[in-house]
């Protein structure tokens, strides 16, 4: 894997015309190996960052149901020191989290810095599945929003705005912002969920729901390609990344934010001040002589 421009969103996509299989001369099980040794970069990564304490890493994942996004974060970030990694899982708001605007719950949980955050579903939803159902903007209680009418399209513009202003502060301070959408086909889709209903172990993970989603999935790519080419910048891109298969897709992800990742060449560990280096041999011998 020689460049990462392929899956690099920065204008106008058409969702359809982006594959969904990778072309990587690679199998599945040479994609799992490769994947151990990024990861392990990854890890040593954020180490140095976390000593360096200026960035930190906001790593948003998108898709369709099935699309593997809980196992992608499993694999991709095991190797992490467990208190450098922090995953956000943003299911349906809660009253309390209704009580403030779209965006809160998202700031609140943005990385410290030198820690990585990865948000399993994003603020994103908000322009997503709000889309497909508008019905449920009228939980967030908004002025002069009383009906499903009164969400125009200049509603949705005003947000795809605020979110464009929300990341450029975000990463204005500091936070490396990552946007992947994992993209899945129709065909792949259904395959894994009659796997859940095929083996037993499995069944827990499935839902009625899961195939009244499915009977929308066009309303649902229209909106993620929507979504995309509203705030898809070059110093914003998304990364669209093919996930028919899950090594290879978790492969190319790792690959993705090691290569952005890397190019911060000011983040080093720092040194110790003069002072203190003067004197090592000091401190070692008060140390060795207790």
């Amino acid at each position: 894997m020689e460049s990462i421009e392929k899956y690099t969103v920065t204008g106008p996509i058409s969702l359809q015309k982006m594959a969904t299989t990778s072309d990587l001369d690679l199998s599945d099980e040479k994609a799992i190996k490769k994947l151990m040794k990024v990861c392990e970069k990854l890890s040593a990564f954020q180490d140095t960052m976390y000593a360096h304490n200026k960035y930190s890493a906001l790593i948003c994942i998108q898709g369709m149901d099935t699309a593997g996004k809980d196992s992608l974060i499993r694999e991709v970030f095991k190797e992490f020191n467990a208190r450098g990694v922090v995953v956000q899982s943003f299911k349906t708001p809660t009253s309390t989290e209704l009580e403030h605007d779209y965006l809160w719950r998202h700031y609140i949980a943005l990385p410290e810095r030198g820690k990585f955050s990865v948000f399993n579903r994003t603020h994103y939803e908000n322009v997503l599945v709000s889309r497909v159902h508008p019905e449920i903007i009228l939980n967030e209680n908004l002025p002069r929003i009383e009906s499903v009418d009164d969400i125009t399209e200049k509603f949705w513009e005003k947000r795809y705005a605020e979110i464009n202003a929300f990341e450029e502060h975000i990463q204005n301070n500091g936070i490396i912002l990552f946007k992947f959408f994992l993209h899945l086909s129709k065909d792949e889709q259904k395959r894994r969920l009659l796997r859940r209903l095929n083996k037993g172990k499995h069944n827990w993970k499935f839902s009625v729901g899961d195939l009244k989603e499915r009977a929308k999935w066009e309303q649902y790519q229209h909106f993620y390609e929507l979504a995309i080419n509203k705030t898809a910048t070059k110093d914003r891109p998304w990364y669209v990344v093919p996930a028919d298969s899950k090594p290879q897709c978790r492969y190319i992800f790792a690959k993705i934010l090691e290569q952005v990742l890397f190019d911060f060449k000011d983040i080093k560990e720092p040194e110790l001040n003069e002072e203190i280096k003067k004197n090592i041999g000091f401190y070692r011998e008060i140390l060795e002589n207790e």
